[in-house]
């Protein structure tokens, strides 16, 4: 006989992390951030037809420090780079970003010197959604995934464990150029 057994109906067994990471998860509050084409995919995916309200995300915030999501939507150009860092120190931690979109992610086809190849150059990625520009639908399913690893972020001491692990094993992982598969 378990200890399930012996507690009364109604009663729910957890850790503080999974309620943490369930109500954080079901409270994310994205900032507005779009700066192209893929900005009216993402006004369309907050609107009644995908209705992200239904994820807890009904209001996009103008203001960085009541956004703890920031989604970059769109090309990001050299003079556009400081403020989007600006913006992102302004936000309160914890914080994700997204990628929206090939401009976003890479680039895209501007490859010239006004358009930053990444927005990964200015500030730490969690998501890289492609596509140009990329369908409602896949911002909604990036933003799930973006849940699932928010619902399954360790807290206190077991975040700085799992930092840790990570950046030993992004140490220890052997370099891309000695990595053979389908086009080497």
């Amino acid at each position: 006989m378990g200890l399930e057994e012996a507690l009364p109906s109604g009663v729910l067994l957890t850790t503080v992390e999974k309620v943490a990471g369930y109500a954080r998860k079901g409270s994310l509050w994205p900032a507005t951030f779009g700066l192209a084409c893929c900005a009216i995919e993402m006004m369309a995916t907050g609107g009644p037809r995908y209705d992200l309200a239904r994820f807890g995300m009904e209001v996009f915030r103008a203001s960085p420090r009541q956004a703890d999501l920031m989604i970059v939507a769109g090309r990001v150009s050299q003079k556009m780079a400081p403020v989007l860092r600006q913006i992102y120190d302004q936000m309160p931690n914890p914080k994700w970003v997204l990628a929206m979109g090939v401009c976003a992610s890479s680039g895209g086809m501007f490859n010239n010197y006004a358009i930053v190849q990444g927005v990964d150059h200015v500030v730490p990625v969690d998501m890289y959604l492609p596509g140009c520009p990329p369908r409602p639908e896949m911002l909604i399913d990036a933003i799930l995934k973006i849940h699932a690893e928010i619902q399954d972020m360790k807290l206190g001491v077991n975040a700085v464990r799992a930092e840790e692990a990570a950046e030993l094993a992004a140490l220890t992982a052997s370099p891309t150029l000695e990595m053979r598969g389908l086009l080497r």
